[in-house]
């Protein structure tokens, strides 16, 4: 496993469409999250803080991109995650089909404000 310092070492790492995904994710999250967030390398992966609690994790792999963690909370609350759930806190969007945005920042906003 790479040992990555910063957010842009991680996208580094990535052809340009996944890292095109990944950078959305983390201008999206940062957007959405509140006055003093800040990120992180944590658990090898992208990491949004706030308050200096994790709140949101992202990653790219070779055929999706990942949001963490998906809580049933959740997934009660934005049902339509549901068929992107896999595992029992983990959201996959798989790279071989459109990407949908939309419902990736309402999961998003859900992490970055509750």
């Amino acid at each position: 496993m790479n040992k990555y310092t910063n957010i842009d070492e991680y996208l580094a790492n990535f052809e340009p469409k996944v890292k095109t995904i990944l950078s959305w994710i983390r201008t999206t999250s940062n957007e959405l999250a509140p006055d003093g967030s800040a990120e992180a390398i944590t658990y090898g992966i992208p990491t949004i803080k706030i308050m200096g609690k994790n709140a949101l994790h992202f990653g790219g792999y070779p055929h999706h991109v990942a949001i963490y963690p998906a809580s049933d909370n959740m997934i009660r609350q934005i049902p339509e995650l549901e068929k992107h759930r896999t595992g029992k806190g983990t959201l996959q969007f798989k790279l071989g089909e459109e990407m949908p945005y939309e419902l990736m920042s309402k999961a998003i906003k859900y992490l970055v404000t509750t």
